[in-house]
């Protein structure tokens, strides 16, 4: 279509839209005194306009009742935590007693670690894709170094095409040969580089079929594609709460464990608030873990973090994962074929590494630039182009379906070739 990426056009497709309205429940970073093409939600997303409504509860209590907040109140600080669980739960297909929000993502991955990472002498191993976040491999070597196990022998990484893709093949074949030494494959949800989703029931099941734990990182995968944890027996997994979540920078962490993993009370690292509520308080030397995930809690709810978080969730459930992944399959089909006509008239070849077709992605496409990518990169940045770039020509641009429009990828489209 010769006018497809046309503004006129693209306003016509947001005006079809049923979510478009969502936009206006979102403040955009500005530009010369209107709205940027914010572009990373997967790095940090978009502040929600009702942000302060549970915390200016929370303040009113702290400034009325004092320490008397934490039993009284509107939402009581004693079990702030309880007033995310549906919600999370909901968003990420787990039962209410699976999920709890504590602490921030790197500490809950060393503290669902320390309990499922039990190695042997013979499965010992844990197997991750090679573009895991920094953070992530950080985690993953200290902990094998704790347990006593050299982390270049332990930690066994995916193999990958040129862009950094795993091949479906090469994943299942990897978990198959060296299956006798693996004590737990641990990947991301979304790889953070390529914007890759792998197929996390399927990788589940093949490690399960070989005794191995399996867990995820899904910073970048909640809010984003579907997810059925405990359908799917993943045995833990964690995330945080500021990226497609919209909580607000370094906000507080959710975690899942399945429920078969919790019955079994595995050694955790305790702490006063995963204590059994009735006696939380009393004096006592033995610690009496809740029976449900909250049984990993260390400390008491940050809890005004806490109460951005629960506001930006309840708009996830209000509108549905389902009818976000079906928006969110529309604005990728658009930015790929913007960037397939971009090509087609440019002289820079924008390279799509992100895999699968629109169906299968997420919001996320990581885009490998020919020549002058970072040169273009901050071309778009003077322009008000919101986008990431990664070392070393990987510029990572995430049109976000809460408050993204097709508008914003007409006018990034056009941003694009005057920024050449």
């Amino acid at each position: 279509m010769k006018n497809k990426f046309d503004i006129s056009f693209a306003r016509s497709l947001d005006e079809k839209d049923p979510l478009s309205k969502y936009r206006e429940e979102f403040y955009i970073p500005q530009h010369n005194n209107v709205d940027a093409i914010y572009f990373t939600g997967n790095s940090l997303g978009a502040q929600p306009k009702n942000y302060d409504y549970y915390l200016n509860q929370a303040l009113a209590d702290w400034k009325l009742l004092g320490v008397e907040g934490h039993f009284g109140g509107k939402s009581s600080w004693f079990d702030y935590h309880k007033n995310l669980t549906k919600d999370v739960s909901e968003l990420v297909g787990a039962k209410e007693t699976e999920v709890v929000t504590m602490n921030a993502l790197s500490v809950n991955l060393h503290l669902l670690l320390t309990s499922f990472y039990q190695p042997t002498k013979k499965k010992y191993k844990i197997l991750c894709e090679p573009n895991l976040f920094p953070s992530d491999l950080y985690i993953l070597r200290s902990q094998v170094e704790l347990k006593g196990f050299s982390a270049d022998e332990a930690i066994v990484f995916l193999p990958t095409n040129d862009d950094g893709v795993c091949l479906e093949d090469d994943i299942w074949n990897t978990i198959e040969a060296n299956s006798d030494a693996l004590a737990m494959i641990f990947i991301g949800g979304v790889n953070y580089y390529t914007g890759q989703v792998f197929d996390i029931k399927k990788i589940t099941t093949i490690g399960h079929r070989y005794d191995i734990i399996v867990g995820f990182d899904l910073a970048h995968a909640v809010g984003n594609i579907y997810l059925d944890l405990h359908n799917w027996n993943v045995d833990f997994a964690a995330w945080c709460s500021y990226k497609y979540l919209n909580s607000g920078p370094g906000n507080v962490s959710s975690v899942f464990i399945h429920q078969n993993q919790i019955n079994k009370k595995p050694f955790r690292l305790a702490g006063w608030w995963g204590h059994d509520s009735k006696n939380r308080f009393a004096l006592q030397d033995k610690f009496e873990p809740i029976n449900t995930a909250e049984g990993w809690q260390l400390s008491n709810a940050p809890v005004f973090g806490m109460s951005i978080y629960r506001s930006s969730i309840k708009i996830f459930n209000e509108i549905g994962m389902k009818n976000l992944i079906a928006k969110r399959i529309k604005l990728i089909t658009y930015l790929d074929d913007a960037i397939e006509s971009f090509n087609a008239l440019s002289k820079i070849n924008l390279k799509i590494i992100t895999p699968g077709k629109p169906e299968k992605r997420g919001s996320q496409l990581s885009i490998l630039i020919n020549r002058d990518g970072e040169k273009v990169y901050k071309n778009l940045k003077d322009c008000g182009v919101y986008v990431d770039w990664r070392e070393p020509d990987v510029m990572r641009i995430a049109p976000v379906p809460l408050y993204n429009s097709f508008e914003d990828i007409a006018r990034f489209y056009h941003i694009l070739f005057k920024c050449i």
